[in-house]
């Protein structure tokens, strides 16, 4: 599995980024090629919710499903995605003097029969991008007025 961790400052309460980001609509804003959410079922205690989705990445569409595997309130969550590529995302919140800090990390791998060794550094270097964007799409979204 390859992995790719970021991490941002935003000037808003721990609550106000965790739930945007809770909302998983929200990945429609925040991640670049998220182009359709669908089928969300979630749960009470938020562990097995999971969403259907179509993401586009290089021209080449992937369908999947996303699933809750763990839930902390305001600290933690922890989502497993399948469908063309396999990720593991980890969300993690943390409060700061001026607001909050939130780090993603995702896990994942690259079919490499489909893509081979050369793309799977192309599509390294694309996912950290993506994820560099997504922090900033975050921040733009809960400290906007």
């Amino acid at each position: 599995m390859v992995k790719v961790e970021r991490s941002i400052l935003l000037n808003a309460p721990v609550e106000q980024v965790f739930d945007y980001m809770a909302d998983v609509h929200s990945n429609l804003e925040i991640i670049p090629g998220m182009i359709d959410i669908r089928d969300i079922q979630e749960t009470p205690s938020h562990i097995g919710s999971h969403f259907r989705w179509t993401y586009k990445m290089a021209g080449i569409k992937f369908d999947g499903e996303t699933t809750v595997l763990e839930w902390e309130q305001y600290k933690r969550v922890v989502t497993d995605s399948k469908g063309g590529i396999r990720a593991k995302w980890y969300f993690t919140y943390g409060r700061e003097a001026a607001g909050s800090k939130l780090t993603i990390a995702v896990e994942y791998e690259v079919p490499m029969p489909v893509l081979g060794k050369l793309a799977e550094a192309v599509v390294h270097r694309q996912n950290e991008k993506e994820l560099e964007l997504a922090l900033s799409n975050v921040k733009a979204h809960v400290e906007a007025p």
